[in-house]
C-alpha cells in the first residue's frame, strides 16, 4: 500500500482584500512595549476574541480579561485599582455620576419591605431618591441625627439594611463621630455605606476609622465603612468638566454583589472621562491640601466678619463636630459655610452672591474655579440648627488675597 502524503499544518488562507476592506482589516500590528507617564485610552463596545476558547474561557465579574466594552477596558480598570490603592479598598466599579453611585448600592443592597436610614444632613438628591423611587419600590426610609450614635441606634429596626453616612454633611458641614456610628450599626449587622466625597481618600481612610490596637483588634475591625462612595465628578477629577462615580469596597462578596446589579443596570463611563481623571489623579493630593489651605484662610476672614453668625468649617472650633475632625482627619476639603446673621433678609444674601465677581454662582465643587450658591435651610433639613440665610462657598484655585477682596467687596450690595 502506497504511503500517504503528510498532512500539512492548516494555515488562515490568504485573503485578497479590496481597498475598503484592507482598511477594516489591515495586517498592522503595531510593536509591543511602548510606554508613557499615561495610560493609554481604550474606547470599545465591541471586544474581539482570539478564538471561542478565549470567549469561555473570560469571566467579566473577575476581571481576568475584556468581554465587552460595558464591563471595562484597560483603561476603566486601571482607573478602578487606582480609586480602590486612594480609597485604601480592594475592589471598585465606575458608575456615571456620584448619585448613580448612591442609586448602585441601594439598588443592590435592598428589596421591598427593607428600610435604609440616612443621615438628616446627607446629600439631597440621595434623599429624594429615597423619598421617591425607593418608596415606590416598597423600601421605606428614616433620617437620624448624624451627631448623635444613640439617635442611630434608636431608628435601627427589624427591616433595617442598610445605613448610609456622610462625612462631612452637606451644605451645613457638620463632622461626624464617624467610628461610633459604624460600630452602633455593626452592633445590629447592618451595612453600612459612607458618601466620601469631601475627604476624597486623602482626608482620612474610611476603611480604617480607627489607629490599630493591638488590646482590641475585633473593635477595630468594626469601625471601617463597608462601602465607600464618591463622585469622582469632585476632587478626583478637578477640572469641572467630568461627571463619574465610584463605589469601593474591601468585602469580595459584597463587591461581586454590586458587580450583578451593576452589570444588569447598563451602567458604564466613557473612555475619554476615565482618562480626564487618570490624568487628574497624581495632582489630587496637591490639589487637595491647596484649596483646603486655601479655604481656611477665607473661613477664617469670614469668622473676623459681623455680617454672618456662624462659620461652618469641620477644622473651626465651635463649628459641630469639630472634636470629631480633629480625632479623625489630617486635612480638610476646600469648601465652607457661612450662616448670615438674621438681619439680613434671604433677598439681600442673594445681592451679596450676585455681586460676587470671581466667586461664580454654581453647583460642585473642587475645580480650579471657585463658586458660591446660597440655600435655605428649611428646605434641606427637617430640623434646621440655625436661623438666617447660609451660603456655602467652594474654593478653587485663585489667590486667597483676591477671593477675599472679592468677598469685601460684595458685601457692600448686602445693604
Amino acid at each position: 500500500m502506497a504511503e500517504r502524503p503528510e498532512e500539512a499544518p492548516m494555515t488562515s488562507p490568504v485573503i485578497s482584500m479590496t481597498s475598503s476592506t484592507s482598511l477594516i482589516h489591515h495586517p498592522y500590528q503595531p510593536p509591543a512595549g511602548f510606554a508613557a507617564p499615561q495610560p493609554a485610552v481604550h474606547k470599545a463596545s465591541t471586544v474581539i476574541f482570539a478564538n471561542t476558547a478565549a470567549v469561555r474561557a473570560r469571566n467579566w465579574k473577575e476581571k481576568n480579561g475584556y468581554t465587552y466594552g460595558l464591563h471595562g477596558t484597560p483603561t476603566t480598570f486601571t482607573l478602578e485599582q487606582r480609586i480602590a490603592t486612594l480609597e485604601g479598598g480592594s475592589n471598585t466599579l465606575l458608575v456615571p455620576s456620584g448619585l448613580a453611585a448612591i442609586t448602585l448600592v441601594d439598588m443592590a443592597l435592598l428589596v421591598s419591605g427593607d428600610e435604609v436610614l440616612i443621615p438628616d444632613n446627607a446629600y439631597g438628591p440621595g434623599k429624594e431618591l429615597a423619598r421617591n423611587e425607593l418608596a415606590r419600590w416598597g423600601i421605606t426610609h428614616r433620617f437620624y441625627d448624624a451627631m448623635d450614635p444613640q439617635s442611630l441606634l434608636d431608628a435601627i429596626g427589624p427591616a433595617t439594611k442598610l445605613v448610609w453616612l456622610e462625612a462631612a454633611g452637606s451644605v451645613t458641614m457638620e463632622f461626624p463621630p464617624l467610628a461610633a456610628l459604624v460600630q452602633a450599626a455593626r452592633s445590629r449587622g447592618i451595612t453600612t455605606a459612607l458618601d466620601n466625597t469631601w475627604g476624597a481618600g486623602i482626608a482620612f481612610n474610611a476603611f480604617d476609622l480607627m489607629p490599630a490596637s493591638g488590646s482590641d483588634p475585633v473593635g477595630v475591625a468594626a469601625a471601617g465603612v463597608d462601602i465607600c462612595v464618591q463622585a469622582l465628578t469632585k476632587y478626583p477629577s478637578g477640572g469641572g468638566d467630568v461627571l463619574m462615580g465610584s463605589v469601593t469596597t474591601r468585602d469580595a462578596a459584597l463587591h461581586q454583589r454590586l458587580t450583578g446589579t451593576h452589570m444588569r443596570m447598563g451602567w458604564g463611563v466613557g473612555a475619554n472621562d476615565a482618562e480626564a481623571v487618570l490624568r487628574a489623579l497624581p495632582t489630587l493630593p496637591l490639589r487637595y491640601e491647596a484649596q483646603d489651605r486655601a479655604g481656611r484662610a477665607l473661613a477664617q476672614w469670614w469668622a473676623g466678619r459681623s455680617e454672618v453668625s456662624l462659620v461652618l468649617h469641620p477644622a473651626f472650633t465651635g463649628s459641630p463636630g469639630h472634636e470629631h475632625w480633629r480625632a479623625q482627619c489630617c486635612a480638610a476639603a476646600g469648601l465652607f459655610s457661612v450662616v448670615f446673621d438674621e438681619r439680613y433678609s434671604a433677598a439681600q444674601v442673594d445681592a451679596f452672591v450676585d455681586a460676587l465677581k470671581l466667586f461664580k454662582i454654581g453647583y460642585s465643587w473642587a475645580g480650579p474655579v471657585s463658586l458660591v450658591v446660597p440655600y435655605d435651610l428649611s428646605l434641606i433639613r427637617t430640623r434646621p440648627a440655625w436661623r438666617g440665610t447660609l451660603v456655602r462657598f467652594s474654593l478653587g484655585l485663585e489667590e486667597v488675597a483676591d477671593l477675599i477682596e472679592d468677598s469685601r467687596q460684595a458685601l457692600a450690595f448686602l445693604g
